[in-house]
């Protein structure tokens, strides 16, 4: 099993930032695939922005050149780094850790972000 915590989210004004945090725990595989995932009201669940254990990232068109994705594999903790945020990306940003070899994904609660005036 893995747990995963996150943290960061909150209130910002448009063309604010935020740094989400995510923290796995339990039994981590060294080869993953960590991830971030939002869902905003009455709309399905999208990716954000993938990292592999190696640090091959991958990025959704609506938010490249304004998030970044990082991780630091001693801690097993992934980071989001967002600026340039819009209302648009209101939802809740979930945290996900996947592993290949063996085709299972665990998923983080969520947290709030909320971009407003």
């Amino acid at each position: 099993q893995v747990q995963l915590v996150e943290s960061g989210g909150g209130l910002v004004q448009p063309g604010g930032s935020l740094r989400l945090s995510c923290a796995a725990s339990g039994s981590i595989f060294s080869i993953n695939v960590m991830g971030w995932y939002r869902q905003a009201p009455g709309k399905e669940r999208e990716l954000v922005a993938t990292i592999t254990s190696g640090g091959t990232t991958n990025y959704a068109d609506s938010v490249k050149g304004r998030f970044t994705i990082s991780r630091d594999n001693t801690k097993n903790t992934v980071y989001l780094q967002m600026n340039s945020l819009k209302p648009e990306d209101t939802a809740v940003y979930c945290c996900n850790i996947y592993y290949p070899q063996v085709d299972r994904g665990y998923w983080g609660q969520g947290t709030q972000v909320t971009v407003s005036l």
